[in-house]
């Protein structure tokens, strides 16, 4: 069977001091999409500036994207994009600057397109690139937007997360400086990180793994697992944090073409209701839906011989260990107050994540009726929200 994949765009810069590259795009104008002041606290975003205008290229900055972006904060830098005509689209930041940036990108090339529901299937995705290029410079190592062909956008009225993928938004250019992540306190870096293990595992599960993505995942979740700790523990070892991005970015590539499971589709869910950010909510759903994927034969010999390679006795604990190590809770519980309002939303949020795109690939049907599965459903909405 023909298995195709992309793995990143035209340019793919890594390693320290890669920043620097940007002397040698060939731009006129840039709009540079960041999101709070991490940036520009960092000197980063003057640094990214400086850069630019060395190359003779002019520069402007759409700030203020929130966590989660929403579709009217796209739709505002879609505006400002089309008063300054740039040849080259920035995304500066963690996942929720690139996502913005790349959903911008779209209602610039295309004005006369007014809504997320226009883009969203079974509508055709528009064309890109006629306006612009796209480039991508993580400040966190995790969401491995850089590479992916993937947004995430918040619809204010329902409260609602938008997940698309195509493949006309991979970023032409990459750079990937370990530099810019090391301002991140160690919080972020260890939700953010968690959210890079969740895509290196979950690609490994997906029913939709080969050859290669097992290769690119397998060795991500083993740096990751390995240097994580580290890059917490003291935010200023250059070394981790330039694993951890590569590692984030070769877990990129692996689900970009793969796709993910149902952690994702929960934790999308989970975001969207309860506004938990997307890397917490996965790193406390993992070690859960790693024991409900093992009633997949396929899934647990995968598992199984992961755990091997790290010297695990099994995958959900080491998980769960991890978790511990980065003082992330166990549990919703721990960061859900109102146990009432979540049980209410229960099945809605249910409905919700099985309908999300990540939820095809899992190895183990979301729908599933055997016993396993029944008896993990019951257990769960007994302990919810302490588990799932």
């Amino acid at each position: 069977m023909m298995r195709p994949m992309k793995l990143a765009g035209s340019e793919l810069m890594f390693g320290e001091g890669c920043l620097g590259y940007i002397k040698t795009i060939k731009a006129e104008k840039v709009s540079i999409v960041v999101g709070g002041k991490s940036m520009e606290r960092s000197g980063m975003l003057a640094k990214v500036e400086g850069y630019f205008h060395e190359a003779g290229a002019e520069t402007m900055v759409i700030s203020g994207v929130e966590p989660d972006p929403s579709f009217e904060t796209v739709m505002r830098g879609a505006q400002e994009m089309l008063g300054f005509g740039p040849d080259l689209i920035v995304g500066l930041g963690g996942g929720s600057a690139m996502d913005a940036a790349k959903a911008m990108w779209i209602f610039y090339e295309h004005p006369e397109l007014k809504t997320m529901e226009s883009v969203l299937p079974p509508n055709e995705f528009p064309k890109l690139r006629e306006k612009a290029r796209l480039c991508c410079i993580p400040s966190t190592s995790g969401t491995a937007s850089e590479v992916s062909r993937s947004i995430v956008i918040s619809d204010n009225e329902t409260g609602l997360k938008h997940g698309l993928g195509n493949m006309e938004m991979m970023p032409d250019i990459a750079i990937c400086d370990p530099e810019v992540t090391i301002s991140m306190p160690a919080k972020i870096t260890a939700e953010t990180g968690m959210d890079a293990l969740t895509h290196a595992l979950e690609a490994l599960a997906s029913n939709r793994a080969n050859y290669v993505s097992d290769i690119l995942a397998t060795q991500a979740a083993i740096d990751i697992m390995e240097n994580l700790p580290k890059a917490c523990a003291d935010g200023t070892d250059m070394k981790a944090r330039e694993i951890m991005l590569q590692a984030s970015m070769v877990a990129g590539m692996a689900f970009t073409n793969v796709s993910l499971g149902i952690v994702h589709s929960m934790a999308h869910t989970l975001g969207g209701v309860f506004h938990i950010s997307h890397g917490l909510a996965d790193a406390i759903l993992l070690p859960y839906v790693i024991r409900y994927n093992e009633a997949d034969e396929r899934a647990k010999k995968v598992y199984d011989t992961f755990a091997e390679k790290i010297g695990a006795e099994n995958l959900y604990t080491a998980v769960e260990e991890l978790n511990r190590t980065l003082h992330i809770p166990s549990c919703l519980k721990e960061v859900i107050a109102d146990e009432a309002v979540f049980t209410e939303k229960l099945d809605e949020m249910a409905a919700l994540a099985k309908a999300d795109g990540c939820t095809k690939t899992n190895p183990f049907p979301a729908e599933t009726c055997h016993c396993h599965g029944q008896r993990l459903r019951h257990r769960r909405r007994a302990r919810a929200p302490c588990s799932l």
